[in-house]
């Protein structure tokens, strides 16, 4: 159950709602079926279920089973059906149930949704917002933890969004599938059912914008996803000792807020990357680079990277020995202020 904060005054301000981020995904996707009769959603026990994280809980039935239906279990075979109805008029939100899950799609989505509008010089826009529950964090087995975000960041022709709270997951999933690009939507499964003020209101901030979620004067952190809400907790533990650190979320994968990167990191002149996938050619890479591109004169020491390691993700067990933890994100943030 929802429960809406009380406001002094019945005017037209939108309403904040306390949602998880499951239950802010799912208010967006009732706006967006009930504001676009293109809008489809579908996917494997979206339906009847609601999911495995019950995202879709009850759409069917208020939507109806030709708008929001199961599919089999074919991941290459839901996306190519994506490409068909966007290429018919419609808009379709597929779900692929777990990221891992992704990679028999990959020919779907990186041969066609990512090529499609190209291929036909515009004739043929790709309106496809794939939702994929994605990253670790609640030691899931093989397969149903992975991060892919570099992969489809580095495939042209598709956005990439990670949100890292309820809030963001509202917006962000608005945008995504408003857009007539196509849209990878990463969504965190650790975050699921961490809940927050929500507010009902339309996206202000353009598609590819980053947002500083906690400033602070000696480092940058930048992150996405789970990893925004740990390094917030790294600035907190940070803080005790005097050392007052930036967080800043990308939230957009591609395109990367190159402005808003530089920005931030002019100011703090320090700069720690952190994410769940390997460290070799992983997102963080790009940021780096970016960052020294754009920040070279204002750098203080080098980029500094906290990521998984180069093993493929783990089973559930092993993931909090894979993961970032907070003692190692505190101690490349120690490196970098002692260099």
């Amino acid at each position: 159950m929802t429960e809406l904060i009380e406001r002094d005054d019945a005017t037209t301000e939108p309403p904040t709602v306390e949602l998880s981020m499951q239950q802010a995904i799912n208010r967006a996707l009732r706006v967006l079926l009930a504001e676009d009769p293109s809008t489809l959603v579908f996917g494997e026990d979206v339906g009847a279920l609601g999911g495995v994280f019950r995202v879709t809980d009850g759409l069917q039935k208020e939507f109806g089973d030709q708008r929001v239906f199961d599919t089999p279990l074919a991941e290459s075979a839901i996306m190519g059906m994506a490409v068909g109805l966007a290429m018919n008029g419609w808009r379709p939100v597929p779900e692929l149930q777990f990221d891992g899950f992704a990679y028999p799609a990959v020919d779907q989505i990186v041969n066609q949704v990512a090529r499609m509008n190209y291929r036909t010089r515009g004739a043929a826009p790709m309106p496809i917002t794939l939702r994929l529950p994605s990253f670790g964090g609640i030691q899931a087995p093989e397969h149903h933890g992975e991060s892919l975000e570099a992969l489809f960041a580095h495939t042209p022709g598709l956005k990439v969004a990670v949100p890292s709270d309820a809030a963001e997951a509202y917006s962000l999933l608005l945008q995504s599938v408003r857009s007539d690009d196509p849209v990878v939507y990463m969504e965190p499964k650790a975050r699921y059912w961490d809940r927050g003020p929500v507010e009902l209101r339309e996206p202000t901030d353009p598609i590819g914008t980053s947002r500083i979620v906690r400033h602070g004067r000696h480092a940058t952190l930048i992150a996405w996803g789970a990893m925004v809400h740990r390094c917030l907790k790294v600035a907190e533990l940070a803080a005790e000792d005097g050392v007052d650190l930036e967080v800043l979320d990308l939230r957009w994968l591609k395109p990367i807020d190159a402005a808003g990167l530089a920005a931030s990191v002019s100011r703090t002149r320090r700069a720690v990357v952190v994410h769940e996938a390997p460290l070799t050619a992983g997102l963080g890479a790009e940021v780096a680079a970016l960052v020294t591109e754009n920040c070279f004169r204002d750098l203080a020491a080098p980029v500094q990277r906290v990521t998984g390691f180069d093993v493929p993700y783990p089973a559930g067990p092993l993931e909090p020995q894979y993961l970032p933890t907070i003692d190692r994100v505190l101690f490349a943030v120690q490196r970098t202020l002692e260099y």
